[in-house]
């Protein structure tokens, strides 16, 4: 019995469908469909009774996953250990990445990562959108802010200070506010998500938080394309200073009321389970650290950003 075939068995247990696990897999429905007949045929046992409507586990198909499921999570657990005692790095990463983040940053991390270790494989989701580790076919997030469901396992890679930033041109055109009360007056670079136009910015100073309702004429569920805007002078942006680490340090852009903080967020790598920690995945995160804190050390050289705010 291939273990590849109990994997189909498994899928297909927790979609009751044949199709939606092929789909998961990426194999044709026919593939999945002989994989879970062999598995039957070896067993002597039916392990789903199936109706032209739908697709449920016989009573023996429910003893069988539960210690399949057990015997597949035990096996994994040895490869994983093994792999760890002789320190082999392979296998396929499937992560995903924020849009700006990952065209901008990551992927040329990535690239260099892969050609550390040729054995590694990718797979890249890149998406400002949620995250459904089981519907994406995702093993491995990096994503702002920290997870808030108690079911994922996560690293902190960085704390991550937010900028307002603008083009010089665009502040020799239209002026250089001074005050979060000023900025209304001025064009706004909105990021959108899930139809919420996120215009309300928040800003602190002394201990004092300042909420502004600001007003503009470009809103984007792709934090890229907001990045674009604001490097093409069309206004004002509120943006993680990783996205905007390239242009603040060209010069492309420029931070504005420094002495007003918009909010600060974290960078973390999270996933669902810490099976999904394999040696690969580690040596990731070990990067992903090493590469973050060097860029927000030359943010902090340059005095784009307070030493303080990293802490």
């Amino acid at each position: 019995m291939l273990l590849e075939d109990l994997q189909v068995v498994l899928k297909v247990a927790e979609f009751r469908s044949i199709t939606a696990a092929a789909a998961h897999l990426d194999m044709r429905t026919a593939t999945a469909s002989a994989a879970l007949k062999r598995v039957e045929s070896a067993l002597g046992v039916e392990l789903f009774i199936r109706t032209t409507r739908q697709l449920r586990l016989s009573s023996a198909g429910e003893r069988y996953i539960s210690h399949c499921k057990q015997a597949l999570l035990m096996l994994d657990q040895a490869r994983l250990k093994m792999k760890d005692e002789l320190d082999i790095v392979d296998g396929e990463l499937r992560i995903a990445v924020s849009s700006d983040l990952g065209r901008n940053l990551v992927t040329p991390w990535l690239d260099e990562f892969m050609e550390t270790h040729p054995k590694v494989s990718l797979k890249l989701n890149i998406s400002d959108s949620p995250i459904d580790f089981y519907r994406d076919s995702v093993d491995i997030a990096l994503r702002y802010g920290s997870p808030n469901d108690a079911n994922l396992y996560g690293f902190k890679i960085c704390k991550v200070p937010g900028v307002l930033c603008a083009t010089q041109d665009y502040l020799d055109k239209y002026g250089s506010p001074e005050h979060p009360h000023d900025l209304p007056s001025h064009n706004g670079l909105f990021y959108q998500l899930n139809d919420i136009v996120h215009d309300v910015w928040t800003f602190s100073h002394q201990g004092t938080e300042y909420k502004i309702k600001m007003s503009g004429d470009r809103a984007s569920n792709d934090g890229d394309l907001v990045r674009r805007w604001c490097v093409a002078g069309k206004g004002f942006a509120v943006k993680s200073c990783l996205d905007m680490s390239a242009d603040l340090l060209s010069g492309k852009v420029v931070g504005v009321m420094p002495g007003f903080k918009p909010r600060t967020t974290e960078l973390w790598l999270i996933c669902p389970s810490r099976q999904l920690l394999t040696p690969a995945a580690r040596l990731l995160r070990d990067m992903l650290k090493k590469k973050t804190a060097a860029i927000l050390k030359r943010l902090v050289a340059r005095g784009i950003l307070d030493e303080g705010a990293l802490g």
